[in-house]
């Protein structure tokens, strides 16, 4: 499985951005698809997830703020970030789960940053 990303950049303080990644490969059994980002200094943590089933969790730090679909005919997730604050700055990653043969794989973008100015 192949995760390419996209949409990251500055923008200042109260701005929007969207995130999108998109899987090609082998990424038919797709299930849970996600957002993780890594602040500068701070290990990675969970932004949010979402389920095949459209199921959603957010990390605390960004529910009302950020929200998290999916295309399941394009394998793609993408990420509405709104309301954007400056400890939001971070390298966001992209992860997927494949599942194949009832064992799970898990897959990460190359990593996209985005920078929120005060």
């Amino acid at each position: 499985v192949q995760l390419v990303e996209s949409g990251g950049g500055l923008v200042q303080q109260g701005g929007s951005l969207r995130l999108s990644c998109a899987a090609s490969g082998s990424s038919f059994a797709i299930t849970t698809m996600g957002w993780y980002r890594q602040p500068p200094g701070k290990q990675r943590e969970l932004v949010a997830a979402i389920t095949r089933g459209s199921n959603t969790n957010y990390a605390d730090s960004v529910k009302g703020r950020f929200t998290i679909s999916r295309d399941n005919r394009k394998n793609t997730v993408y990420l509405q970030m709104n309301s954007l604050k400056p400890e939001d700055t971070a390298v966001y990653y992209c992860n997927v789960v494949n599942r194949i043969l009832g064992r799970d794989y898990e897959y990460w973008g190359q990593g996209t940053q985005v920078t929120v100015s005060s």
